[in-house]
């Protein structure tokens, strides 16, 4: 037996629905879920069927059409697609609590959609075909697409309710989330306080001198403790600060014995300093937790806060051979334009009527 995925539209009359699955029915094929969503051209009903090895696509449009059913798609399924839908969307909504900035991964994962891109600009929501305009709550909208099949009006609804969540969530407490790296690794991303200096002070220790030289672009010592007082509360600005959770801290010490992990330590800090439309950031991550995707994690959620404030450029000093920080920037995916000076690269992200990921295929928001 062989999973497939099936739509088709019928009319929505009393009894369409029993003839199409008795079609199904009569060729040995096994209906395991069935959705119904309403539109106007008539019920479109989504079916996850078990159905003979000896029967092909073109036999299971045959048994459609021959069900009253009209515009067929099927595609071959997975097991993972008997997963119940709400038990899913349940599952992608609690991911989003967890983390608003996963929206377009969560969208993409809810519709199977190909591509998710969330832009700046507002818009008028709705469905057109394999096309879908979302308005985002947060400000800006989503732009889905898949090739087959068209979206649903029921499924329009389910992914507004999920930016909705997103929404409520970033409201909510915008610096305070936990980040999921692609490894499985959580860390809790938060506004710092100046409570954080002892695990700042910590955290330049354990960084190699050539991170910290990156960093502050100048000497590899560990910077005053007054300096650093002061970039974890500016005056116009933001610093985040990663810190491990239990379930993480518990892996790490089971993985490096002796490593001294704890929950609560502090493994990277993100700072951005505004004066005017302008703002500068700036990464540390520890050596131990580099090449892992949180300097990517950071650095959007430093993009977010400047976006919310109205900045309207993000500044970054680089120096040039930092090609790991280099690479964090174009993950960004956004137009950049950079100047040179000796080994210093000043490069400029524009956060005015430019894209910013929509997690797919990029990433998160």
């Amino acid at each position: 037996m062989t999973l497939w995925r099936i739509r088709a539209t019928v009319d929505d009359r009393p009894g369409y629905l029993s003839v199409l699955t008795a079609s199904l029915a009569l060729r040995g094929v096994n209906i395991l879920t069935v959705q119904v969503h309403t539109t106007e051209a008539g019920a479109v009903d989504d079916f996850l069927v078990d159905a003979p090895d000896t029967l092909d696509e073109a036999g299971l449009v045959a048994a459609v059409e021959r069900g009253r059913g009209r515009d067929c798609w099927v595609a071959r399924s997975e097991a993972r697609g008997l997963a119940d839908q709400p038990t899913r969307a349940l599952g992608l909504a609690t991911r989003l609590v967890r983390d608003p900035e996963a929206t377009g991964e969560a969208l993409r994962a809810l519709l199977g959609a190909d591509e998710v891109i969330w832009r700046p600009m507002p818009v008028t929501g709705g469905v057109t075909g394999t096309s879908m305009a979302l308005p985002d709550p947060a400000g800006g909208s989503y732009e889905l697409r898949r090739a087959v099949p068209t979206f649903t009006p029921a499924e329009y609804a389910r992914a507004q309710a999920l930016v909705e969540l997103a929404a409520t969530v970033i409201r909510r407490d915008p610096d305070r989330v936990t980040v999921v790296l692609p490894g499985g690794a959580e860390l809790l991303v938060r506004a710092a306080t100046a409570d954080d200096l002892a695990g700042v002070l910590e955290l330049h220790r354990r960084c190699s001198a050539r991170s910290r030289q990156r960093r502050y672009l100048g000497g590899a010592g560990l910077p005053a403790p007054a300096r650093l007082r002061r970039l974890l509360e500016p005056a116009e600005g933001v610093t985040l600060v990663a810190t491990t959770t239990v379930a993480t801290a518990t892996a790490v010490a089971a993985t490096v014995a002796g490593s001294g992990e704890g929950a609560g330590s502090v493994v990277a800090m993100a700072n951005l300093l505004a004066e005017g439309d302008e703002a500068e950031a700036a990464l540390l991550v520890r050596d131990d937790w580099q090449r892992r995707g949180l300097g990517t994690a950071l650095l959007r959620r430093l993009v977010g806060h400047a976006e919310r404030a109205g900045v309207a450029a993000l500044l970054l000093h680089v120096h040039a051979e930092n090609a790991p920080m280099l690479r964090t920037v174009a993950r960004l995916d956004r137009p950049t334009a950079a100047d040179r000076d000796g080994p210093v690269l000043t490069v400029t992200v524009p956060l005015v009527a430019a894209p910013v990921p929509g997690a797919v295929p990029v990433g998160p928001r």
